[in-house]
């Protein structure tokens, strides 16, 4: 059911294409999608019942804004930019991560064979996405070692090792014909293109050859390579006589979820296989198209010749974003495969339904129950709080961030305090790392979390708070989580008055708050322990005479700690570039010092 305020915006919506924007109640934007007509789609999630993920999704909308756009096809390009400029959580995001590795031919007068992650349009040959770098880097070996091209660093005036062995054509201390590298390109294109037959013909004559004339040992290097072509160029079935390099993609949907296979086909075989799988809001078929747009828009990634897909999604409007033929088989082998990708889909998801059924109490309901408790609306994203001092030195805070009850390490942050005057004074500690996290936010356009945990009492709390509000006027749900007489987690702080909310010691609820106090108090203790032992370290050898901060990072970076720099000898100190004088006072003032401390350990 629509609030009134939402009812008036949806009787303003336009019979027009484009995208639509859902946000939460602190105005995040939480879903992105797409349409034919904003008025029909964005009433839809209104006026019809829902489950699943779309459900949960609509009763956290408490607002929405439209953009008009002139085409459906503008609508697509839209919405791509606005998931990855916004990251929405109920969309499928895809990281725009560096993709597959790929073996290159560069584009030189002496070239060279290399693999790169990086795809550029700088007139190399790129072949690829390998499975995996380690198949990219024996394929590569396999090439430098049959097909050589240049691999030293080009003219020295002699021959380099590489030329020795037979691996480099000899740019290192003569002019290597054009033509050579022409003709050694084309049988390094065609083994990549899965014509191994002449090679393989080729490999067999040359280990005879080396059998024959007694030179065993360059008779089963040959003979390696040769089981190389067997076991990892044509390890992989050939599915038709046709090489060009495709893409295809299928899907199976049941119960809110998607499940996605896509197959890349290249050299006429089934190189790599890739399944995901995602929770969905919007039908499968626009999510199925924001998906492949998303996939292809990634980092270093090579449009293939031709993509494959099933029936029913909007193949002439992907093929003009994307500039590649679209296609949905009807029979043959494609269509075979296509049967096969949807078949892999549905058992994926199958698996993935069973696993949730276990996980389900575990993580996201755990979550349900900390904010049924506390009278908040739905949430998934905490960061939590902690802060760490030994007799107020070297005080350090730590942050770390649970979403749908998991942690999410990549998003960890740790904090050395800069402003503390004094260093056991809690609050100001507070202060100063919400000021530094939140107001960074503030300024990257970030989104918020929901809540804020704070492990301690309600001095923490009010320090939070009086941040928040009074300096940066933001609204967020702040938490304490209170520890009992035995440092264990007892209930949690929250409200105006700072009132003890209880849960059920039993409860999925009660082990979140424990993992999560648990959690942020490890990081934030490794975190100070590390800055501790390094002030430690630093300011024994800054007692030392002619110790500066260039020689104590020397040190320090080669040994790591006192007692190895104590056992380490003159020489050894003297060789990491410290004049001998100094590296004999350094020697004997540790060694000093260890024998005072020893002694000191038996009184």
């Amino acid at each position: 059911m629509a609030s009134e305020y939402l009812e008036h915006k949806l009787a303003l919506l336009p019979d027009k294409p484009g995208c639509y924007l859902m946000k939460n109640i602190n105005g995040q934007i939480i879903y992105v999608g797409k349409a034919k007509n904003l008025k029909n789609r964005v009433r839809s999630y209104f006026k019809s019942s829902h489950t699943g993920k779309v459900a949960k999704m609509v009763s956290e909308v408490a607002d929405f804004e439209t953009i008009i756009t002139s085409t459906n096809k503008e609508s697509f390009l839209l919405e791509i930019t606005l998931i990855q400029k916004h990251q929405p959580y109920f969309n499928i995001k895809l990281k725009r991560g560096t993709g597959y590795p790929y073996i290159k031919i560069t584009n030189e007068r002496d070239p060279q064979t290399e693999i790169t992650g990086k795809v550029k349009k700088d007139g190399a040959y790129y072949f690829g996405p390998y499975p995996n770098v380690y198949a990219a880097e024996e394929t590569l070996h396999f090439i430098q070692k049959v097909y050589p091209l240049r691999r030293c660093h080009g003219f020295q005036g002699r021959p380099c090792l590489y030329y020795h062995m037979g691996q480099c054509l000899g740019a290192c201390f003569k002019k290597v014909p054009q033509e050579e590298y022409d003709k050694q390109i084309r049988r390094i294109k065609s083994f990549l293109n899965g014509n191994t037959a002449a090679v393989k013909k080729q490999l067999t004559a040359r280990m005879e050859k080396a059998a024959a004339a007694l030179e065993y040992e360059r008779a089963a290097e040959i003979r390696d390579q040769l089981h190389y072509i067997e076991v990892t160029v044509e390890k992989q079935k050939i599915i038709s006589n046709d090489k060009t390099p495709r893409d295809l993609f299928n899907f199976y949907m049941d119960k809110g979820w998607l499940s996605i296979q896509v197959f890349f086909i290249r050299q006429a075989r089934l190189m790599k296989r890739e399944k995901r799988l995602f929770p969905i809001v919007d039908t499968a078929v626009e999510e199925m198209t924001s998906f492949i747009l998303q996939f292809y828009n990634r980092r270093n990634n090579i449009l293939p010749r031709e993509i494959l897909l099933p029936a029913g999604l909007p193949n002439k409007e992907i093929s003009e974003i994307l500039g590649v033929p679209v296609r949905t088989p009807e029979r043959g082998e494609k269509r075979d495969l296509m049967d096969m990708a949807a078949e892999n889909a549905r058992l994926t998801l199958d698996e993935k339904f069973r696993l949730l059924e276990m996980d389900q109490s575990k993580t996201t309901g755990a979550m349900k129950e900390i904010t049924d408790a506390l009278g908040l609306p739905p949430a998934h994203k905490i960061e939590a709080f902690d802060h760490s001092h030994i007799q107020g030195a070297d005080p350090v805070s730590a942050m770390v961030v649970f979403v749908d009850g998991e942690p999410a390490k990549k998003l960890y942050r740790k904090y050395k305090l800069q402003t503390v005057i004094d260093h056991a004074d809690e609050a100001a500690s507070t202060r100063e790392v919400i000021r530094r996290r939140y107001s960074r936010l503030l300024k990257e356009g970030k989104p918020m979390p929901d809540m804020i945990f704070m492990d301690g009492g309600d001095i923490q709390m009010n320090a939070v708070k009086d941040v928040l509000e009074n300096e940066l006027g933001l609204d967020i749900p702040v938490v304490g989580m209170v520890k009992n007489d035995k440092h264990k987690t007892a209930d949690l702080l929250f409200g105006d008055q700072d009132q003890h909310v209880n849960l059920d010691p039993r409860s999925q609820g009660f082990y979140l708050v424990q993992r999560i106090q648990d959690e942020v108090h490890r990081f934030a203790i490794t975190f100070h322990r590390r800055v501790h032992t390094r002030h430690s370290l630093s300011s024994r050898l800054d007692e030392i005479k002619g110790v500066g901060p260039r020689t104590r990072t020397k040190l320090l970076k080669q040994y790591g700690s006192i007692s190895k720099i104590a056992q380490a000898s003159v020489d050894d100190i003297h060789a990491l570039g410290i004049n001998r004088p100094t590296a004999q006072l350094i020697k004997v003032s540790l060694q000093k010092n260890a024998k005072v401390a020893k002694g000191s350990s038996h009184d």
